[in-house]
């Protein structure tokens, strides 16, 4: 798909290359003709069709990638602009070619064509073009296409591997949300047989000691506290059994309330376990007798339904460890209402002296206060208990304020810690669709450090493989040049000591027994800007070993021969 940042990048590459090609070819044209560009360049016309067509050869390459590719090859030995779009194309097929055996065939005849049209070019020097154009053309047509495919296939194993990973952490966190819903229905089972059969017991046995008629207004006024209380319990249980089944708090939930309904319909009425529930807590401790003040402060706000429940919590809790470890002291609540969070505060004063001691010794797990802490610790918030300096107890809880998206949020979560939770930890990502960065996630560190290590380590050792072949192939080749250099050397230059010792008149055959043939590519051009030839003469033009008198200038020795003699040699400096 072409989207604005993939055309824009097109364009700048299509202009970058197009420039390339223009400059390339306008150089070549400046040069002398070489080994790899025999014909001669043309006018200005010649250097804008070049680099207009690589500039509307590149992005046809993405479509077109083996027909680009071999159209580039064979017409890059005469045009040497096309160079650098030589490699590209290379690249680009090299990631595109889907199929092994097409890639081999395109990138073998690529190779081929474009090798075969540098030999064309200049076939007086085949050997030579054969030994430098071999290991150029590789590096320039093969070399780009492996890497590319190898990065390709590389980049495509990536992905495919972080899809399957990504399926692995989506099924792994379904396995583990059956499993901790099947953990939490069977405690909701094990709540509701145990302990819902406990309290509906308690309220049926204390509504019917409530109507004794031996009992005296204080003694039924206890009894109704207890049955209150008991009521109570019974719906709150019946809640917690719902939010365990259903992650819900459904009202409309009684499979922990089957007696509920036989205590009347007042009775029957679910409490309140927000702030506005704590009012009925103060006023159950009063009617038990213990002196309790609530205190009020400034303008009430909404809270989340999770943080509106742990400050009915913490009041309870509070209640609760003022009643077990300081029976009869006066107990003060306080709600403040700050800018940012709500303050909920339950103090007690120290316990009175006609307390008896045994009273004291209320054994406390102390999981109450953890909890707390737990709870609170999930919206935001904060839990501090401490002793006070008069020998009282102090429990407070600040419980940040929530916008309604941060309310929805946190009435959808759990009791369970998101540092434990696979769904907090891992969210499940689209199908199809991997996490940014999932190397490290559910692995060991060992593991993830031994993969990158491997990962570091195999394209290390490609990278070097391919550098090394590189390196032997121009090792090779530039061995087999100097080697043929030195051969078509002794085939077209003489010492100047040879020159000095021919003499003009010696018989042709003499002559050219003691010198070399002269066919060989080195001699090829030597006559150009050379005094002209004798008539009806046949001229051997050779190169000599010493330099000439500049660094263009060439110096050359010319025998010529006629009726089978030599009849002028002459020694003189051509330009390069």
């Amino acid at each position: 798909m072409w989207t604005a940042r993939r055309i824009v990048g097109e364009s700048l590459l299509s202009v970058v290359l197009g420039l390339l090609a223009a400059a390339d070819e306008a150089l070549s044209q400046a040069l002398p003709p070489t080994v790899f560009h025999v014909l001669p360049g043309g006018s200005t016309l010649r250097i804008a069709a070049v680099g207009l067509a690589v500039a509307l050869l590149t992005p046809l390459r993405r479509t077109l990638p083996a027909t680009v590719l071999l159209v580039t090859a064979v017409a890059s030995a005469e045009f040497t602009g096309l160079s650098p779009l030589l490699m590209v194309a290379a690249w680009s097929a090299g990631r595109r070619i889907d199929r092994v055996g097409k890639a081999v065939g395109v990138f073998a005849a690529a190779y081929v064509l474009s090798l075969g049209a540098a030999v064309l070019q200049s076939m007086e020097a085949m050997p030579l073009t054969l030994a430098l154009a071999a290991p150029l053309l590789l590096v320039m047509v093969v070399v780009p296409g492996l890497v590319s495919r190898y990065w390709s296939q590389r980049r495509t194993l990536t992905d495919t591997l972080r899809e399957y990973h990504a399926q692995l952490l989506r099924e792994r966190a379904m396995v583990a949300g059956q499993a901790r819903m099947r953990e939490r229905q069977r405690i909701a089972q094990d709540m509701h047989d145990s302990l819902g059969h406990q309290l509906t017991l308690i309220s049926v046995h204390t509504g019917a000691l409530e109507v004794d008629r031996e009992l005296t207004g204080r003694q039924r006024a206890a009894v109704g506290v207890l049955r209150k209380a008991s009521v109570a319990a019974l719906h709150e249980l019946r809640e917690v059994v719902g939010l365990l089944r259903d992650g819900t708090e459904s009202p409309g939930h009684t499979d922990a309330s089957p007696a509920l309904h036989a205590l009347g319909d007042e009775d029957a009425t679910a409490p309140s376990r927000g702030v506005a529930g704590i009012e009925r807590l103060v006023e159950a401790s009063r009617n038990a007798g213990t002196a309790v003040e609530l205190r009020r402060s400034g303008e009430p706000r909404a809270l989340a339904p999770t943080a509106d429940h742990a400050a009915y919590r913490i009041a309870q809790e509070g209640l609760t460890n003022a009643h077990k470890h300081a029976p009869g002291a006066p107990i003060t609540i306080a709600l403040r209402y700050e800018p940012d969070a709500l303050v909920v505060e339950v103090a007690n004063d120290p316990v009175p002296e006609t307390t008896s001691t045994g009273s004291r010794n209320v054994v406390s797990g102390g999981q109450g206060l953890t909890g707390l802490g737990e709870r609170t610790r999930l919206i935001g918030g904060m839990v501090h208990a401490a002793p006070t300096p008069d020998g009282g107890f102090r429990l407070a809880g600040v419980l940040p304020y929530a916008t309604p998206a941060q309310a929805q949020t946190q009435a959808r979560s759990t009791f369970v810690d998101p540092t434990d939770d696979f769904r907090e930890q891992i969210p499940a990502a689209a199908p199809g669709k991997a996490d940014p960065d999932i190397d490290g996630i559910g692995l060991p560190k060992e593991l993830v450090k031994a993969m990158s290590r491997n990962k570091k380590r195999s394209g290390i050792a490609i990278g070097c493989g391919i550098t090394a072949l590189i390196g032997l192939l121009l090792v090779a080749a530039g061995a087999f040049a100097v080697i043929f250099l030195v051969g078509e050397s002794g085939k077209a230059m003489i010492e100047p000591k040879q020159y000095d010792a021919i003499k003009v008149g010696q018989s042709e055959a003499e002559v050219r027994a003691t010198l070399p043939r002269g066919d060989s590519f080195l001699a090829h051009g030597l006559d150009k800007g050379a005094p002209p030839e004798p008539k009806a003469a046949q001229c051997l033009t050779l190169m000599s070993s010493e330099n000439g008198s500049s660094w263009n200038k060439e110096p050359v020795f010319r025998f010529c021969f006629l009726d089978g003699k030599l009849i002028e040699k002459k020694a003189f400096e051509v330009t390069d």
